[in-house]
């Protein structure tokens, strides 16, 4: 077996300790150090996990035994921190998305495949069993050829809730006032988008609406104060399948997603569980009959038929601070093996790209159009190695 890759993380706040939770379950992946700009916040982080503290970021980009820097810093730190860490040589993984400017995206992934570097960004739950036995009963035909698509990812009144009380294992507070100013959907809508876009290929067209649902968080100011925290989307794929995507801390929690085909349908209910159960059923006179009696078709047989997973997930996650069965590491691993191969890795730089401009036409239409043509594309990329041998019963 190679040596691991030694990777240093720049960021250590709430997300810092959930990518730790998991690096365990990765023999290719070696820590080698951590830096924050707060500095309570780095001692506090590097105590707790035992690991080096940066003097700098110029220390960590300098480290020679680094090859790989994990961005987990504040959404607005992207780009800069990104930009840095390929001038120094580095690959880089980055929590989503790639930058909150579309041109500076575009500037990062340029950037990495002019000097033969690699660049990838969360999330990475397209990876998971989950999202890999969506896909391939797509890939069987289970339902037919699928046309539509809808997706939830709603979390509630979030700014209602106690969310002061949310603290990592190191002791991070969830940075409420930065995900409020940021938005919900640059933070969540890569989920189900990057689903989508591996299962149906790049996006041609898209329309948008966004807007704030709840003007005043209680006792917060925001700067800016009308990042819009609902969204809703309409996705043309090239390959001929539309979806609909929603988004919100507002509406009530809902994170399902349900693929529409001739013959079937298929559904997902938890986007952050890569264990989650897939269902499916199939689309006839009866079922379409049942479906507006759940109870009654369940009776009867005719209710929705849990698929099994491609695998189990064959991991743990070591923390106090989520209940989401999501090994955020995996993204991290996958870049540090195609490093080793000299491969790209399944979360291309051209996919994260793309994904990037989605989500931010999704959350500011007045900007990049209510109405947009989609100029970004990418490869598209294989299944999972163990996903697409397997054979779903």
């Amino acid at each position: 077996m190679s040596e691991p890759t030694r990777f240093a993380i720049i960021g250590c706040g709430y997300v810092a300790d959930f990518y730790m939770a998991t690096l365990g379950n990765h023999a290719g992946l070696q820590l080698a150090g951590a830096w924050d700009r707060d500095p309570a916040r780095l001692a506090a982080f590097t105590a707790y996990h035992g690991v080096r503290a940066y003097g700098s970021l110029a220390e960590a980009l300098a480290d020679a035994s680094v090859t790989l820097i994990a961005n987990l810093t504040n959404p607005r730190s992207h780009y800069p921190v990104s930009r840095a860490a390929l001038e120094a040589g580095k690959h880089v993984y980055s929590e989503k998305p790639l930058a909150t400017e579309l041109t500076d995206a575009v500037t990062l992934v340029e950037m990495a495949e002019a000097k033969g570097l690699l660049i990838s960004s969360a999330p990475c739950s397209v990876l998971s069993e989950t999202a890999q036995t969506v896909w391939k009963a797509l890939r069987e035909g289970r339902i037919g050829v699928p046309r539509l698509v809808y997706a939830e990812l709603d979390d509630g009144n979030v700014a209602a809730m106690d969310y002061a009380s949310w603290i990592s294992d190191s002791g991070a507070p969830w940075p409420a006032k930065d995900e409020f100013e940021i938005g919900c959907t640059l933070e969540h809508a890569g989920y189900w988008l990057t689903w989508l876009t591996a299962f149906f290929g790049p996006v041609k067209r898209m329309t948008s609406f966004a807007t704030v649902a709840l003007p005043e968080k209680p006792g917060l100011v925001l700067d800016p104060a009308d990042t819009p925290d609902y969204a809703s989307a309409h996705f043309e794929f090239h390959s001929g399948v539309v979806a609909r995507l929603t988004c919100s801390v507002y509406a009530s929690h809902d994170h399902r997603l349900r693929i529409f085909g001739d013959d079937g349908t298929l559904f997902v209910d938890k986007v952050w569980d890569y264990g989650a159960t897939v269902r499916a059923t199939r689309r006839n006179r009866w079922t379409s009959r049942a479906e507006k009696y759940p109870q009654l078709a369940k009776l009867v047989g005719l209710g929705p038929r849990a698929i099994p997973l491609v695998r189990q997930p064959p991991f743990k996650v070591k923390s106090r601070g989520t209940r989401n069965r999501m090994d955020f590491c995996r993204g991290i691993a996958d870049l540090a093996d195609a490093s080793r191969k000299g491969l790209p890795p399944k979360l291309t730089a051209r996919w994260s790209l793309h994904v990037n401009e989605l989500v931010l036409a999704m959350q500011n239409p007045e900007r990049y159009g209510a109405v947009r043509e989609i100029r970004s594309t990418f490869e598209t990329f294989e299944p999972m190695p163990w996903a697409a041998d397997a054979v779903a019963p």
